[in-house]
């Protein structure tokens, strides 16, 4: 993971660093590359790290449509289930909302099993 990262430039590599140090602080949490980004898991995936262009990191989780948004920070982008946020400085990341989410996104993957949605076709 820590080589992912390392091979990012200016801001993108700043906010996946602090990102990543922030995720991996919740127990029992396994980080791994997946379609090629760093995704985040325990009992199933929680949240992932989309490098966008112009040197932008978007944190976005993959039960989104499941989780709160009190504080207002994820946008669904027309996605149906994933929700997302995305910084482009360490400097603007609201810290006390961020970890607000990943806590309930956590809770969530604790207490409610994952069902998929997708049609299954015979």
């Amino acid at each position: 993971m820590q080589i992912y990262i390392e091979e990012k430039d200016g801001n993108q590599k700043a906010i996946m660093q602090q990102l990543h140090q922030t995720i991996i602080r919740f127990p029992e949490v396994t980080a791994k590359i997946r379609y090629k980004i760093p995704f985040y898991y325990r009992k199933s995936w929680i949240c992932y790290l989309n490098p966008v262009k112009d040197d932008k990191v978007e944190l976005a989780f993959t039960r989104g449509n499941e989780l709160s948004n009190e504080q207002g920070l994820l946008q669904a982008n027309g996605r149906k289930q994933v929700r997302g946020v995305i910084f482009d400085d360490t400097n603007e990341i609201p810290w006390d909302s961020l970890n607000e989410i990943l806590q309930e996104a956590f809770l969530l993957d604790e207490e409610v099993k994952y069902a998929s949605k997708r049609k299954r076709y015979r």
